[in-house]
């Protein structure tokens, strides 16, 4: 292990392991970033270990301490990972996820907790007599079903992957998706989509159907980010980094390429590319209703303003 105990995450964890060895997923009830003071079975624990027969699998505990700097080297490695991030334990983008991926297999997420697709569908009949249904087809399990993140709402629990970042205070509500590796810094309203390595500021809010660029669509190497009290507007999308109070009109895409209208004060308006006001603070992108031309405005004094009554 590294001298660095910082750069550490622990936990005590329950592995669901298929007949063929297979690791599924691994919860982690307590991530922490210092060591147990020991290894055995916590007694919480007890009467939860051993197979189910009903989706051909047994649970069996685990006790794992990871390097954040490494790269991920097993499941439960990766699944502990994603829980020291939705337990607010290490910011996004501040951690080793690279092939992350190749250590999450493809999962029947059901409402008894996860099987191998094959299985499901073999057992369809047996599962359905018995009450039990699939959630879904995924490498990454829904947030809610391992993490309750204290004052937090999330209205559809299936647009939260495990692995989000979520501050309190923050509000998702029924259209919002947050992505692993991917959150908030402060209280959010988050109506549109942070796609994974993205960051929101606190104060800010993300509209309805809104959208920000993240590295796995398309966005490169770039980790866009949305700083404090900014709005991104109803169906807009971004695929720069918005500094503070910003605001970007509804329905506008922004990226990197895109030609802006640079207007300020005392100066004559020249044309940018987006890509050069990544980051500022205190600007609004708008577009011209005549000439259809995207431009950038300076904003003055402080963003937007959450409606307190809508947030834990």
């Amino acid at each position: 292990m590294p001298a660095d105990a910082s750069r550490q995450v622990w936990g005590h964890g329950l592995a669901t392991i298929t007949d063929d060895g297979t690791v599924l997923d691994t919860w982690y009830p307590s991530p922490s970033l210092t060591e147990p003071a020991g290894h055995g079975l916590p007694p919480e624990f007890e009467g939860h270990l051993g197979p189910d027969l009903r989706r051909e699998v047994r649970v069996e505990h685990v006790s794992l301490g990871i390097d954040l700097d490494a790269a991920p080297d097993s499941t439960t490695d990766a699944y502990l990972r994603l829980h020291a991030l939705s337990h607010l334990l290490v910011r996004p983008n501040e951690l080793n996820l690279e092939g992350l991926f190749a250590h999450l297999p493809i999962v029947a997420w059901t409402t008894a907790g996860p099987m191998l697709p094959e299985a499901f569908a073999r057992l369809r009949p047996a599962l359905q007599r018995a009450g039990i249904s699939s959630l879904g087809l995924d490498r990454f399990p829904r947030l809610v079903d391992y993490v309750t993140p204290e004052r937090v709402r999330i209205a559809d629990p299936a647009r939260v992957r495990l692995g989000a970042y979520l501050s309190p205070g923050t509000t998702v509500m029924h259209e919002g998706f947050v992505n692993f590796n991917a959150g908030t810094l402060g209280a959010s309203m988050v109506e549109g989509r942070i796609s994974q390595g993205v960051v929101v500021g606190d104060g800010s809010d993300i509209g309805g159907g809104a959208s920000i660029m993240g590295t796995l669509s398309g966005g490169g190497a770039h980790r866009v980010s949305v700083g404090e009290r900014t709005l991104l507007g109803a169906n807009a999308g971004i695929g720069i980094s918005l500094g503070d109070d910003c605001v970007v009109e509804a329905g506008l895409y922004v990226t990197g390429g895109t030609k802006v209208r640079l207007l300020m004060p005392g100066e004559e308006a020249r044309i940018v590319k987006a890509s050069e006001l990544s980051g500022s603070d205190g600007i609004r992108f708008r577009r011209n209703s005549q000439s259809g031309a995207v431009e950038a405005t300076p904003r003055e004094g402080h963003g937007v303003t959450l409606n307190a009554m809508l947030h834990p």
